[in-house]
């Protein structure tokens, strides 16, 4: 028996952060390990809003990121999850299916090695997960999308470990 094809879930996107949270140099080292890593063109991430406590302002740039779709995405979470040892905690999913994770050093990676000008650095991983049609609430004029085609946490995980043969903890 086939299943739906709208039921079907995919990867929209994967989205690859390092919040630095300090201004300068360690900036330009997070985009150069994003773009390392991930082969896509790093963004710096700005300051929203004032901290004084911390000597932020607001528009500084205190991290960078970086967005991949398709195959790329899958391939760049096969590493993820091989550096967490193919497990993922049940809490990194959202109530829309989504799920994130983090790397506490970019060494854990399998194809990537220590590079004495970068130093040691994490990253956060977010994964964005849709099914056909949801498209549809970005119009314009958008139409809500039903309870039933929403992305279930359940049936994210289930995913996971179908697609990636990960552990859900």
């Amino acid at each position: 028996m086939a299943q739906n094809k709208m039921k079907q879930i995919r990867i929209e996107k994967v989205t690859v952060n390092i919040g630095v949270g300090a201004v300068g140099q360690e900036v330009e080292k997070a985009v150069k390990l994003l773009e390392k890593m991930t082969g896509g063109n790093a963004v710096k991430t700005q300051s929203r809003q004032e901290a004084q406590g911390f000597g932020m302002r607001e528009g500084l740039d205190i991290g960078a990121k970086v967005t991949i779709r398709g195959d790329d995405a899958e391939e760049f979470l096969e590493y993820v999850f091989e550096a967490n040892d193919d497990q993922i905690t049940a809490s990194s999913f959202d109530t829309q299916g989504n799920f994130s994770l983090g790397v506490s050093e970019y060494i854990n990676m399998p194809n990537l090695k220590y590079d004495p000008d970068l130093g040691m650095i994490g990253f956060d991983v977010a994964v964005t997960l849709e099914r056909p049609g949801y498209r549809v609430q970005k119009r314009k004029n958008a139409e809500t999308i039903s309870d039933d085609h929403r992305i279930s946490p359940e049936e994210a995980q289930e995913f996971v470990q179908d697609r990636f043969g990960v552990e859900v903890v």
